[in-house]
């Protein structure tokens, strides 16, 4: 088993090394992640520029590799051929905070299990609800834990393909946890605050801020099962079809007018004719 452990916190995070140290029993684990803070930086393929990797020690001596790159580009790098050996699993965190909801579009951590996806690589994405304002004072045991107890059962069995999970732990202590709950994407409440501020040369510039987000802790979703102390695993996939809404739709009017009429949207029950290739 070759596992790739990544996160969007940055190579020096605690919270990648106790997941790189807890993917051991499991396998050989090679760590790639971003030389710096990424968080938020959602889904990123990086196109216009170069990609800079280069080696470093984590602070338990062991060999990682650390790119300039966004999170997805990180694992991107590691399965087109950084690594040598074939990438099994990847596994993102420990994030610094919840990532439940929408987050997930936001998220680096679980845009970087996203990426193994596209590549045919099934994954977990672990995120502890910390509330301490600095990551050094997170107590990550748990949350190792409930990631370790996921991959070993993710081992076990087999996930679907393009199927992944999405692992939030909440940060209480070990007697106050009560388990894992299978869940489904809950709604998040933001409450973000755009910060307008002067340079002095009298340019404009902003900072989007505000208070932590919050949710609404509705039973068998991600937000209600860390309200009441369960980590919660959530499969996702990339497939953002709102099937529910295409039968409505196919009976609107999708028509042009004139000569464009015969780019219409056929009925469902029709065959769109192949078209032929045509040369330039």
């Amino acid at each position: 088993m070759h596992i790739l452990v990544t996160n969007d916190d940055g190579v020096t995070a605690p919270g990648l090394l106790a997941l790189a140290q807890a993917m051991r029993q499991f396998g050989k684990v090679s760590v790639v992640a971003p030389d710096h803070d990424w968080s938020g930086g959602g889904h990123v393929k990086t196109l216009n520029r170069p990609l800079r990797v280069r080696r470093v020690k984590l602070a338990d001596g062991s060999e990682a590799l650390t790119s300039d790159g966004a999170p997805s580009d990180c694992v991107a790098l590691a399965l087109m051929g950084l690594l040598k050996d074939k990438v099994d699993l990847v596994v993102s965190g420990v994030n610094t905070a919840a990532n439940l909801g929408h987050d997930v579009t936001y998220s680096g951590t679980v845009t970087a299990v996203m990426e193994g996806i596209i590549w045919g690589v099934p994954g977990v994405a672990v995120s502890l609800d910390g509330r301490s304002t600095s990551t050094f004072e997170l107590d990550y045991t748990l949350a190792v834990d409930v990631a370790a107890a996921v991959v070993r059962t993710v081992l076990q069995h087999e996930l679907p393909k393009g199927v992944f999970l999405n692992v939030n732990v909440p940060q209480v202590p070990a007697e106050q946890f009560k388990g894992i709950r299978l869940t489904r994407q809950g709604l998040r409440v933001y409450r973000d605050r755009l910060d307008k501020r002067t340079d002095p040369r009298g340019n404009d510039y902003y900072w989007i801020g505000g208070d932590r987000p919050t949710g609404v802790p509705h039973e068998g979703t991600d937000v209600g099962a860390l309200f009441v102390s369960y980590a919660s695993v959530t499969p996702l996939e990339l497939d953002l079809t709102a099937f529910h809404a295409m039968p409505l739709l196919e009976e609107w009017l999708w028509s042009l007018e004139g000569d464009q009429a015969k780019y219409a949207l056929l009925p469902p029950q029709e065959e769109v004719p192949i078209m032929e290739p045509v040369s330039i």
